[in-house]
């Protein structure tokens, strides 16, 4: 029998209509999450405006990345110790108190604690919804799920600065986080009745606080030190030097503690598996291009084309359809062919040269040439971004499905949040020095901080020019910085080792008398076991890379 056919028994066999109800739910939350940055990233510029707080606008962005990736060990190890229903239900329910908060908010103070709570949600839709499709479809099969997935953020991309841009200029943006209130009543909805999912083996519940601490200490000093350096403090300012040191400590001390814990969040076992580090770290450096790019290219389009906040959502359109096409066409490929390694390769390669196609851009670029250099960016996104995903997943038994996923992400939105950070600070530093050095004291523009498009553009003209190319020349070089960067990543998933993809789905359960010294131990799909607190191993050695598939 063939493989192909093989497949097709075992989906099957998983009763095909339970898969795609589950998965109906999953899309449902992952629109929730996505829909939501979307909106936000057209209508930010009003919202600051309004609430005098320009200075404070990477924040709104940052404090939601750095909550959901803290919050990503925590969730893909509980999940694979108490099961993801639960887990996902709180999750959603935890970002819609975000959404409340952030709706009521009166001050920049307020808008950014309501975006911290939805970050501490957000981060397990995400993750979740990954490793739950993970534990109903095997791998082989899974890559046009996956494929679905990416096209749901195109989607939502898609349909969240046109919805950023009508509430901007209708109902208010406060509806950016109204909405999410229904929205996420249906995702619990779907979430209760249709997620039936495998019990996990049964394991003691042993919570790693300490990692849990450590790794947000580290998280969140990293962030600080990329935001504050060279704009609010200089780097060697005690502030800065005090928060790269306490970073490094809590990395380290955080290392340490995995090495030795029950439960770790992060097992160091990971970090054995070639596969794994290699499309980790080129996740981290998609994540620092991708959001870097994007976090800023709605207020761009605003700013120096004239576009209002629903024509710079337009704008955005080709670069997701091209992300779509892509991500849906990929995955597709992989499910049929089996093949992977040369898809994320060739879309990395090909994002590294919208990066630079971007990097030319000018206030004089026509319309059509802008929507061309982001179209060809999500074209190349949508070629990789999942699959690195899905080679993880693959990599490791089920039982680590969820704490490998989760790792994977860890390092993707650690590298969004350095993106959006170091973007964010280059950008408004670099701005504030321009407009200080060109605008005119007496111009009749007020505060750079109260800046809007629509104020922008009833400024006189030599006014506005001045803004406008000011906003230019602050952000194109940032582009042309994150080449070379995006070509490490190239380099590194030249050397992912090409295994066959599973088709089946290992449950790996527990007989309850398999233990070793007194701990439970992990069953391999070779049903082999090894316990995870040991670290003293030599590479042959590694439980890691006798995996197979």
């Amino acid at each position: 029998m063939s493989q192909s056919a093989s497949l097709e028994q075992e989906i099957s066999k998983s009763d095909r209509k339970h898969i795609l109800l589950v998965f109906a739910g999953l899309m449902v939350a992952m629109l929730l999450a996505s829909l939501d940055q979307m909106i936000f990233s057209t209508a930010l510029p009003t919202i600051v405006g309004d609430l005098n707080g320009v200075d404070h606008m990477l924040w709104v962005t940052t404090s939601y990345i750095l909550a959901s990736t803290i919050m990503l060990p925590v969730y893909g190890k509980l999940g694979d110790q108490i099961g993801r229903k639960g887990l996902f239900i709180f999750a959603i329910a935890v970002f819609i108190a975000g959404s409340i908060i952030g709706g009521l908010s009166g001050d920049m103070t307020w808008l950014i604690i309501g975006r911290t709570v939805q970050g501490l949600g957000g981060g397990g839709l995400m993750i979740l919804a990954q490793a739950i499709i993970a534990d109903v479809v095997p791998a082989r099969e899974r890559g046009k799920y996956m494929g679905i997935m990416g096209g749901v953020f195109a989607l939502s991309t898609i349909a969240g600065p046109l919805l950023g841009g009508w509430f901007t200029e209708g109902i208010g943006w406060r509806w950016a986080f109204w909405m999410n209130i229904p929205l996420g009543l249906l995702a619990i909805a779907s979430a209760m009745f249709f997620l039936k999912l495998p019990k996990p083996a049964k394991r003691e519940l042993d919570l790693d606080i300490a990692g849990m601490v450590l790794i947000g200490v580290a998280s969140t000093c990293l962030v600080l030190t990329t935001s504050w350096a060279g704009n609010t403090y200089a780097w060697n300012s005690p502030v800065i030097i005090g928060l790269i040191a306490i970073s490094l400590i809590a990395g380290y001390s955080f290392f340490l503690v995995e090495r030795r814990a029950a439960e770790p969040i992060m097992p160091v076992q990971l970090f054995k598996e070639r596969n794994f580090n290699l499309t980790t770290g080129a996740g981290l450096i998609i994540g620092i291009a991708m959001f870097g790019a994007m976090a800023y290219m709605p207020t761009y389009l605003q700013m120096v084309t004239g576009a209002n906040a629903t024509q710079s959502g337009l704008l955005m359109v080709p670069m997701m359809a091209g992300l779509l096409v892509t991500s849906i066409g990929s995955g597709q490929l992989v499910s049929k062919t089996g093949r992977y390694k040369w898809l994320p390769i060739t879309g990395t390669a090909i994002v590294a040269g919208s990066l630079y196609l971007l990097s030319t851009m000018s206030p004089d670029t026509p319309v059509v040439v802008l929507c061309t250099y982001l179209t060809i960016m999500g074209i190349g996104l949508g070629m990789g971004m999942q699959l690195l995903v899905l080679i993880v997943q693959d990599t490791f038994p089920s039982s680590w499905v969820g704490t490998a996923t989760a790792a994977n992400n860890y390092f993707r939105q650690i590298g969004a949040a350095l993106g959006s950070a170091i973007v964010g600070s280059l950008f408004v530093s670099r701005l504030n020095e321009v407009l200080t050095s060109t605008l005119p004291a007496s111009d009749g523009a007020g505060s750079a901080n109260s800046f809007t498009p629509s104020l922008v553009q009833s400024l006189p003209p030599e006014v506005k020019s001045i803004i406008v190319s000011a906003y230019n020349e602050a952000l194109t070089p940032i582009f042309l910085f994150l080449v070379p960067i995006v070509l490490v990543a190239v380099f590194l998933l030249c050397f992912v080792h090409e295994k066959p993809l599973s088709t089946t789905i290992e449950r790996d359960i527990l007989p309850e008398s398999l233990e070793i010294d007194g701990r439970s131990s992990v069953l391999l799909p070779d049903r082999t076991a090894f316990d995870p607190l040991e670290t003293k191993m030599n590479d042959s050695d590694s439980p890691i890379s006798g995996v197979s598939t």
